[in-house]
């Protein structure tokens, strides 16, 4: 699979996707400051949600969480916090300077008449939609990738949205997410990524909510191709989503630790031939046998009479039952580092 020039799966570079969702609180402003903490930070990915009240919710929404001070309703709050066309535009043209992918979720039609016309090159399916047919047919007509989120899902509804959506030719990526904010480490279910990658022979990401920057380390140790996590400017920040979100520095650091899990899982070690070029170091931190104690000629060797000291440049240590009983060949002096030449022959 391909997002734009990034290679998605086949042992390619994890695909990182700074979640913004609706942290921007309908702020313009916000919205594009999250665009440059995201490309500071090193990610491949800006995401988005893009609502339209009117088109996908109706005044009987009920609140996941009550966090606002000035919205009555979900409804209400959905109306205020939308962008205008030229709005999404903006945005989408700002990500691109960044060299970062513009993402953005849809939920409803209109979002993604919008954003097609935006020339996203993938797709983001939300946990809550993925029981949408008449979502996921807009976007599997366009034949585009597809990532896939099973936050609330059981594995028979991931199953039936991975056939219609591969039955309009789309490409698909699965997510393992879990819908709880935040995700404790119990509940991420880390397990799964190896289930999808089987299941449905695609790539498969973590859509993480656990506010922290170490599920996403384990997801990249164990693989994944794709990993997105929710950013916040501060912790300080306004919003529901805060508390399952990393900082932009906290985003910086997770991106360096994933790259350098994946240049430690691309170079796997031989220990036989990496041996061979410690010849030096081994020769400073190994032990060589030298004399405990005064060794008169033709004492005969005891392990109380040997000692391993470094360097390692003389007999080794480790071969010190090859010189138990044989005799000493000269008076030896304790703290001498034996040779053969210190022993009679057989």
């Amino acid at each position: 699979m391909w997002i734009g020039k990034h290679k998605i799966g086949d042992g390619k570079r994890c695909f990182v996707i700074a979640e913004v969702a609706q942290a921007h609180d309908g702020s313009l402003g916000f919205a594009h400051a999250f665009i440059d903490a995201a490309a500071r930070a090193g990610a491949d990915a800006i995401k988005f949600q893009t609502h339209f009240a009117g088109s996908e919710s109706t005044p009987e929404e009920p609140w996941r969480v009550r966090f606002s001070y000035q919205d009555d309703l979900r409804y209400d709050y959905w109306k205020r916090v939308e962008f205008t066309p030229e709005q999404w535009a903006g945005l989408k043209s700002h990500a691109d300077e960044k060299d970062l992918v513009f993402l953005s979720s849809a939920f409803s039609g209109e979002a993604v008449a919008l954003l097609h016309k935006l020339d996203m090159p993938a797709w983001k399916i939300a946990s809550g939609e993925i029981n949408n047919p008449l979502l996921l047919d807009q976007i599997g007509a366009l034949k585009q990738p597809v990532l896939l989120s099973s936050g609330m899902s059981a594995l028979a509804e991931t199953d039936a949205a991975v056939r219609r959506l591969q039955g309009f030719g789309a490409e698909i990526a699965v997510f393992q997410c879990t819908s709880k904010y935040p995700t404790p480490p119990e509940e991420l279910g880390l397990n799964m990524l190896d289930v999808f990658r089987q299941r449905y022979d695609c790539p498969v990401g973590l859509s993480d909510h656990s506010g922290t920057m170490y599920a996403g380390l384990a997801a990249a140790a164990l693989g994944a191709d794709l990993l997105e996590l929710h950013i916040t400017l501060s912790r300080e920040m306004f919003g529901p989503d805060v508390i399952a979100s990393v900082t932009a520095d906290e985003l910086q650091q997770l991106v360096e630790g994933i790259r350098f899990i994946e240049t430690a899982r691309a170079n796997p070690v031989e220990k036989n031939a990496a041996a061979k070029g410690f010849s030096q170091m081994r020769s400073i931190f190994t032990k060589s046998l030298f004399a405990a104690v005064d060794l008169p000629a033709g004492k005969t060797i005891e392990i109380t009479d040997l000692a391993a000291k470094k360097p390692g440049t003389g007999l080794p240590a480790q071969d010190y039952e090859l010189y138990l009983g044989r005799r000493a060949a000269r008076d030896i002096l304790a703290g001498h580092m034996l040779t053969s030449a210190d022993f009679q022959a057989d």
